[in-house]
């Protein structure tokens, strides 16, 4: 019976040919675990120079609106968890 090509029966040539070729490691095979670390940072600074930074106006601006939702989230779930606690003490005595 004929399978289609790549089956479990027929597998095809092709896949058989690439399965033999040894694996390259690439560049990272080629250079030490220093080497590597070494690259690794000089990327993050890379990245990060490549960042655009706030300027001190916009951190303060930012910083207060953050300040101001945070405090707000707390007062409304203190409110919320002092009404909860008020009806269960009601409902429960």
């Amino acid at each position: 019976m004929t399978d289609a090509v790549g089956s479990i029966d027929m597998p095809d040539a092709q896949d058989a040919a690439d399965s033999k070729k040894p694996r390259k490691g690439g560049k990272r095979a080629k250079k030490g675990p220093l080497k590597r670390l070494a690259l690794f940072y000089r990327q993050i600074v890379a990245e990060l120079r490549k960042v655009v930074w706030p300027t001190r106006n916009q951190l303060t601006s930012y910083t207060t609106a953050v300040i101001v939702f945070v405090v707000l989230m707390i007062g409304l779930i203190t409110l919320i968890d002092y009404g909860l606690s008020h009806a269960a003490k009601y409902v429960f005595g």
